[in-house]
């Protein structure tokens, strides 16, 4: 079953939302100094923000006629 444009919009909401909640993650671990733990983090939100670019050029994509 092919996804609809409002299930990938669902998932880019819900994509957006992660990202938010890992970088005060990591923004929290970079102010205690657990710079591997911060590193790490900053890494999934690269990860995660890029994912969720995709996921909207898609959606966008599969809206044009």
């Amino acid at each position: 079953m092919a996804a609809s444009t409002a299930e990938l919009s669902s998932l880019t909401t819900a994509l957006e939302d992660l990202t938010r909640r890992v970088t005060a993650h990591a923004d929290a671990a970079h102010g205690a100094k657990e710079d591997e733990m911060a590193k790490e983090l900053f890494a999934i939100e690269r990860s995660l923000i890029g994912a969720s670019r995709r996921l909207t050029r898609l959606t966008s994509a599969m809206r044009r006629p």
